[in-house]
């Protein structure tokens, strides 16, 4: 269960969101309908302007979870780095 949390509160970032639209070769229009939101806002997301969060992070780690998509979150990245360094 705490893994399952753990990925819900995935800090989604521009790389991550536009390699989870492109695995599902999925186009930022029909990524957006699947979503239930507007083609520009997954722009958005992809450029860096705007970070998905709350209920759009959450529906992005169920959506990455059941097309079996692999990803990091900027949390787990950020952990392997001060592993590295300690």
């Amino acid at each position: 269960m705490t893994e399952r949390k753990r990925e819900s509160k995935a800090a989604w970032d521009a790389p991550a969101v536009r390699a989870l639209r492109r695995h599902m070769k999925l186009s930022q229009d029909e990524m957006a309908a699947q979503l239930g939101t507007r083609q520009q806002t997954v722009s958005e997301w992809e450029t860096g302007r705007y970070r998905p969060r709350g209920a759009s992070a959450t529906l992005l780690s169920l959506v990455a979870e059941r097309a079996e998509f692999q990803y990091e979150t900027s949390t787990e990245k950020g952990e392997g780095k001060k592993e590295e360094a300690g």
